[in-house]
């Protein structure tokens, strides 16, 4: 009933032990072999039981007894049936570890001693029938994370010789030309080449709404193809794909070991210790063998030492569902004790990408005017502010076009030459410079975050276009709910203090520092870290790197940069604040959970060895009460599990 034997027997095949050419998330070519297996091992415990059961039915009506004082039945009923435990704890000695199976053997073989066959018998009926019990808990909790390869489908649609035939997944080679039809999910991470159709890709971005793919537009594996057939050239496949490497990194966390896992290992020996020690002095007090055993058998730990991993498994399984990656038990405990909350805010709180808020025209002039006339000025410009521009003229179907000439002034703006008409795009200053008249100010640069593109055409200002990194949705609801969980929020930024004041302020954060150097975030870090304060950093992007190392827990953006997500302990996918706030309320609910287990055996443990020693339970009775205990504390655990309806959304 030890935790890691259990867990080891429900382990099952890497999905990702084959060659990183092949689509190496898919399951083995020999998979039913596998479940023919496990179905085969839990008949056979099944059958161990019920062998257990006949026979303690026929010890206790005496159904075959050549011998008055020896049951041969139980014996050899106790024996066969007990063979599980007696092996593990002969590992156990051999490891020199103390184990509740070492404690449950001793039992078993006192019982024997003193003729109580019929209670070694129920004894063993119930340890077994508490194993089977454990490892299909474990294994539900294993399959909650397996169930995300069911997001690949396992065989594709290729052309190959202008001819499109069905193809085993893992047969599937780079650039190959893949065929998805509507409703199918995509197997790669790719390019599309023909065709045109929405894909639902909330599982790999966090984008609630299907996005329309087009030729040339990237496309992810796990995703769905909604509407029209697609044709892609698979440019990653398996463990490379984005897909792959959430998979890899919840395997991976999966697989580690958190210390307060190793904390509930040491109390599970030392609760088998005790509960020997109280036996002895049971003993030597009151000379009662029967009482000596119900001491033995009443306390166990096995509610600790299997409840503790399968809970950070669940817990684990349930943020990859909900679309967070923490990368081991170590950073998930670590998440459950943060007080810190430290927040990048460009691509983090923002989107990174500066959007037109308003355009601001002048007597006589429209909107369309104002941005065609920006959009000819700026077609040469690689300014984030000109992106804007550009992408607000292909929204309103205006057709942009080279200019003559183009001229850049630093700090100031651009102006162009367009069919002998001078274009101007920049601030108030560079307009008055050029002769343009009437310039009437908006609201001053910068204000709110806010800056302002001033536009003239042929000597005469036409309007100012309004440009703004703007909030994600979610980011202000975020914000609060992390507040109202007891956390201190701080907003740290590079840009001017005057915006990243504004910008806390709209936010509601507890504190806001601009104008930081990304050595000066991660400085911050370390002295909030001297305070002795837990803290968890979230950003995006290079800059952000050193502070996520220094941070109790770096948390990085999906859509941020590979840097930033190597050097962070959680990812979130698609970069949804409102993901950060959940992962953050099951780290906690976790380590709430596996303090109940831990209060909960260790006043079971109390109250059953005291009981035990002055007479007051039987051997039957203290192995009900250890066996209803360890199923209680594990099915406590499986709390966190992810539901079926959960996964197949």
């Amino acid at each position: 009933m030890s935790a890691p034997q259990s867990v080891e027997k429900t382990r099952t095949t890497a999905p990702f032990s084959e060659s990183p050419a092949s689509l190496e998330m898919k399951r083995p070519k020999n998979d039913s072999k596998h479940a023919e297996q496990e179905h085969g091992f839990e008949w056979v415990e099944l059958l161990r039981i019920a062998f257990v059961a006949f026979a303690a039915g026929a010890v206790w009506f005496r159904v075959w007894e050549p011998f008055p004082h020896i049951s041969v039945v139980g014996i050899a009923a106790a024996l066969i049936g007990g063979y599980p435990i007696f092996k593990e704890a002969f590992e156990n000695i051999v490891e020199r570890t103390m184990t509740m199976e070492l404690s449950m053997t001793i039992a078993l073989l006192s019982a024997l001693a003193i003729g109580e066959f019929f209670t070694a018998l129920v004894i063993t009926g119930f340890v077994l029938a508490a194993e089977v019990l454990e490892g299909l808990t474990v294994g539900r909790g294993r399959r909650a994370i397996q169930d995300l390869l069911d997001f690949l489908p396992r065989t594709v649609s290729v052309r190959r010789n202008n001819e499109a035939i069905e193809i085993p997944a893992e047969s599937l080679r780079l650039s190959e030309t893949v065929i998805v039809k509507p409703g199918g999910r995509i197997p790669v991470d790719g390019v599309v080449l023909s065709g045109r159709s929405f894909v639902e890709q909330a599982a790999i971005t966090g984008e609630a709404m299907p996005v329309e793919k087009l030729a040339g537009d990237p496309v992810y594996a796990g995703t769905i193809n909604q509407s029209g057939a697609l044709e892609l050239r698979a440019d990653k496949l398996g463990r490379d794909t984005t897909f792959g490497k959430i998979i890899d990194a919840v395997e991976r966390a999966e697989k580690s070991r958190a210390p307060i896992q190793k904390t509930a290992d040491r109390l599970a020996g030392y609760l088998v210790y005790f509960a020997l020690g109280a036996a002895v002095l049971t003993f030597i007090i009151t000379h009662n063998v029967r009482s000596t055993i119900s001491v033995v058998i009443v306390a166990g730990a096995c509610g600790i030492a299997a409840g503790t991993p399968l809970a950070i498994l669940g817990a684990i399984g349930r943020a990859a569902h909900k679309g967070a990656i923490i990368k081991g038990g170590l950073y998930l405990e670590a998440l459950a004790e943060v007080d810190t909350v430290l927040l990048d805010k460009t691509g983090t709180l923002t989107f990174g990408t500066p959007q037109i808020r308003n355009v601001v025209s002048a007597d006589g002039f429209t909107e369309r005017q104002i941005i065609a006339a920006a959009a000819i000025a700026e077609r040469k410009s690689e300014h984030p502010l000109a992106k804007a521009i550009i992408a607000r003229a292909g929204e309103l179907a205006i057709p942009v076009v080279e200019p003559d000439q183009f001229a850049y002034t630093p700090g100031k703006g651009v102006s162009a030459d367009y069919r002998g008409e001078e274009i101007i795009v920049g601030n108030r200053t560079l307009l008055m410079e050029r002769g343009v008249k009437s310039i009437l100010p908006v609201n001053g640069h910068g204000a709110g975050g806010v800056s302002e593109a001033y536009v003239a055409r042929a000597g005469q200002w036409l309007g100012t276009i309004r440009i703004a990194d703007v909030l994600r949705p979610e980011a202000k609801s975020a914000v609060a709910a992390m507040r109202d969980m007891g956390l201190k929020t701080v907003l740290l930024s590079g840009d001017a203090q005057e915006v990243t004041t504004l910008v806390g302020r709209d936010l509601g954060v507890d504190e806001a520092v601009g104008e930081l150097l990304p050595d000066q975030k991660a400085r911050w870090v370390g002295e909030l870290r001297e305070k002795h304060r837990k803290v968890a950093m979230v950003g995006d992007g290079i800059n952000d790197a050193p502070a996520l190392v220094e941070a109790n827990v770096g948390i990085a953006m999906g859509s941020g940069t590979d840097v930033a997500r190597e050097s962070a302990d959680v990812i979130l996918i698609g970069s949804d604040l409102s993901k950060l706030v959940e992962t953050l309320r099951i780290a906690r609910r976790c380590r709430g959970i596996i303090m109940q287990n831990f209060v909960g055996t260790l006043v079971v443990d109390s109250i059953g060895v005291g009981m035990a020693s002055f007479g007051l339970l039987n051997p039957l009775l203290a192995a009900f009460i250890h066996v209803t205990s360890e199923l209680a504390f594990i099915l406590n655990s499986t709390r966190l599990l992810p539901r079926s309806s959960e996964i197949r959304q």
